[in-house]
């Protein structure tokens, strides 16, 4: 898209060039459409350059560089059930971000597979060469680095998207806490993603959207997602089986003996916050962390009892707001909405077991938080792409570097409050520097 942009200021140059060439009188008519041409290129260009800005993502700035490298992971003990390119045993790609020991090495691209990036544009209605240039974009990761010898071992953190997203879309997380002193793996979880590129160049796609109709009644979608997310926490256990295994040298990585398994973390955003919270019944998992994901399995699974920390968008906190108030949608609310009053009374059956589940997680040493002007995609770096998506309400009226920056200082509060036993002070009270952030209260 930046290409056609520049491509509109080499024809704002070439009608200028045209309109002071043609001085002369019978040169006029020519010369007042080189103008209009001149006027509509150049609006052109600009709005292109607005809609699709130069990405620029967050430097982590902390205590170590940061390497990072993919894993193609095979699960012999699982058929894959979607259909599509990648078939056989289910398979896995994960990104892993560390501490890394100082190098010289050329950072990684954001999205270091460009052909992933026509499937990223169409997830958005938008055309195939949209998100082209982003292959131009680099991260701060040195995919040569390796693993810093600063400490002996790194507390392990799991990330999971959202459905149709990316474990690219958590890349300024990742690096954020690799720079700390956390090594994190984000899965992306074949079918679910935007688009998946394997090692031999097969591509999936979202092929998990089939599960869903919008003929569906509400406990047809509950049901559907549940079977979703059962795939996604298998996911996990096998990822930590994996590098279960990594750690030994069962499996080759330069990872062995650099994996805290003592201490493992686990986040997600939207049905990967859902995965994040399903996963944490694994006793190898300590704590996790929700991203503006709404919960599933809620009827086959009781207490969690470990601590975990629920961070949803201002509008979802206004859903689960109107539960703890038992205030209804009215015939008008609900008409504007393009819903039914049986939808939104068993979803609201569903938000008040959430809700519950989300008090237990507080009485356990969690908490649970909302952040003004936030809506989903201020989780992502999806955020970055574009301010048309805060018109479009994928994203609030909050700063998109703003959003990032509380959201990873209260991810890293929690991880080094329950994985390296300090900090923590964000969990109890709220803090002037972050009067964006709100404490749920439950009656």
């Amino acid at each position: 898209m930046r290409g056609f942009a520049l491509a509109g200021a080499a024809v704002v140059l070439v009608l200028l060039v045209t309109a002071l060439v043609c001085k002369k009188e019978r040169y006029r008519l020519l010369r007042r459409f080189a103008y209009v041409g001149i006027g509509l290129a150049l609006a052109g260009t600009v709005g292109l350059l607005y809609a699709f800005p130069a990405v620029k993502l967050p430097e982590p700035q902390g205590d170590y560089p940061v390497g990072t490298q993919a894993l193609y992971l095979v699960d012999t003990d699982r058929t894959e059930t979607f259909d599509g390119p990648v078939q056989g045993h289910r398979a896995l790609m994960v990104q892993v971000w560390y501490p890394a020991q100082a190098g010289t090495g050329t950072p990684a691209a954001w999205i270091p597979y460009p052909r992933i990036l026509p499937h990223m544009a169409a997830q958005y209605g938008l055309p195939e060469f949209t998100f082209d240039y982003l292959e131009q974009v680099s991260a701060h990761a040195d995919p040569q680095a390796d693993v810093s010898s600063a400490q002996p071992t790194y507390p392990l953190i799991v990330g999971n998207p959202g459905n149709a997203s990316s474990r690219f879309f958590h890349t300024s997380q990742a690096e954020y806490l690799a720079a700390r002193g956390y090594i994190v793996a984000v899965i992306d979880h074949t079918y679910t993603t935007f688009a998946t590129e394997f090692p031999d160049g097969k591509i999936t796609t979202a092929a998990a959207d089939s599960l869903f109709s919008p003929d569906d009644d509400y406990r047809t979608v509950s049901l559907q997602r549940d079977r979703l997310g059962r795939l996604l926490t298998d996911d996990v256990a096998f990822v930590l089986d994996q590098f279960e295994q990594m750690q030994s040298g069962q499996i080759p990585s330069n990872l062995q003996s650099k994996l805290d398994l003592g201490h493992i973390g686990i986040f997600g955003h939207s049905i990967g916050g859902a995965a994040a919270y399903d996963a944490s019944y694994d006793p190898r998992i300590a704590a996790g962390i929700d991203l503006d994901g709404g919960l599933y399995r809620l009827r086959e699974r009781g207490e969690l009892r470990k601590p975990f920390l629920f961070i949803t968008s201002d509008s979802y906190f206004g859903k689960l707001q109107r539960v703890l108030e038992q205030r209804p949608y009215t015939d008008e609310e609900m008409e504007r909405m393009g819903s039914t009053r049986e939808w939104e009374e068993a979803a609201a059956q569903d938000k008040r077991l959430e809700l519950k589940r989300m008090h237990e997680a507080v009485e356990a040493g969690g908490q649970a938080l909302y952040i003004e002007n936030t809506e989903h995609l201020n989780f992502t770096d999806a955020q970055f792409l574009s301010p048309l998506f805060a018109r479009l309400g994928l994203t609030g009226k909050i700063a998109p570097q703003r959003a990032d920056t509380v959201v990873n200082a209260y991810m890293l509060d929690f991880f080094d409050q329950h994985l390296k036993n300090k900090n923590g002070a964000l969990m109890k009270k709220n803090d002037s520097r972050f009067p964006e952030v709100k404490f749920i209260r439950f009656p």
